[in-house]
């Protein structure tokens, strides 16, 4: 069994962190004396998070990015360690949402969030395992979600990606296992963030119906980002290997293991959405 994960005087690196969970897990990292490396796309949320833990004292470089490109993710390590001269934990956060069967999808938009659930999290992991390997310990925690457990109507692309997410952790986690580098797979249930209200939607939607779905997304995001944060950084000090965050996750991930096929005859009825 490999030692807990020590958080203070490492370097972590926390994608979208300018908002959400990412801001949250950079606040209680930088508590723990992480020196962190903060990657998002949203100059203002970057800048606010930065200013959070600039006056907890932590130590912190700046990375505004876009994470569906490809040719900044590879530029990311250098810039990293050029900072701070290695990295210990890397933070594969960063999500988006698209809402609306699939087909009223356009392609586009799913491959547009592939690049950012799913891609991004490939090449950042790609990019940066040589200097995680050169830590002396090193750990991944990837963000899935809770639609990385199941998959209701209407999600076809974002729990394409999560369970995506999952299948890549988990197969990373026993190509190193007995070595160094651990991976946490994170499946956070309904958190209070931006993610719903800033989803796209099919493109023929018109604004009422978007609206409407968006409020009724929103209603299944309760828990606080601060408490997701706690319990995420509690698995990755604990190294792990799958971390399921909220109750209502808790108890779909055991409804999902009671009826691995029919799961959502239930879950429908609860939830009161469409089968």
């Amino acid at each position: 069994m490999r030692q807990a994960f020590a958080l203070k005087g490492a370097v972590g690196l926390v994608t979208g962190a300018g908002s959400g969970i990412g801001a949250a897990l950079a606040r209680a990292l930088a508590e723990r004396g992480t020196a962190l490396a903060l990657v998002d796309r949203d100059a203002a949320g970057l800048d606010a998070t930065i200013g959070a833990v600039e006056r907890a004292g932590g130590s912190v470089s700046r990375h505004l990015l876009d994470l569906a490109d490809a040719d900044a993710i590879l530029a990311l390590p250098e810039a990293v360690e050029a900072r701070f001269g290695r990295l210990d934990l890397l933070v594969n956060n960063a999500g988006v949402a698209l809402g609306g069967r699939f087909a009223e999808t356009d392609l586009d938009d799913f491959e547009w969030l592939m690049d950012v659930n799913f891609r991004a999290v490939v090449r950042m992991t790609h990019a940066f395992l040589p200097l995680l390997s050169r830590a002396p310990a090193a750990q991944i925690a990837n963000i899935s979600s809770l639609y990385g457990l199941i998959a209701p109507p209407g999600q076809t692309a974002y729990a394409a990606s999560k369970f995506a997410v999952r299948g890549f952790s988990e197969a990373l986690r026993h190509e190193y296992a007995g070595t160094h580098l651990g991976v946490t797979l994170v499946h956070p249930g309904g958190v209070a963030t931006g993610i719903a209200r800033n989803a796209r939607h099919p493109r023929g939607l018109d604004a009422a119906a978007a609206e409407q779905a968006r409020i009724a997304f929103e209603r299944f995001l309760r828990l606080s980002p601060d408490i997701a944060a706690a319990e995420i950084v509690r698995g990755i000090e604990r190294r792990a290997p799958r971390v399921i965050v909220g109750r209502d996750a808790k108890q779909v991930a055991f409804l999902q293991r009671l009826m691995p096929v029919g799961y959502w005859a239930p879950l429908a009825r609860i939830t009161g959405q469409k089968r």
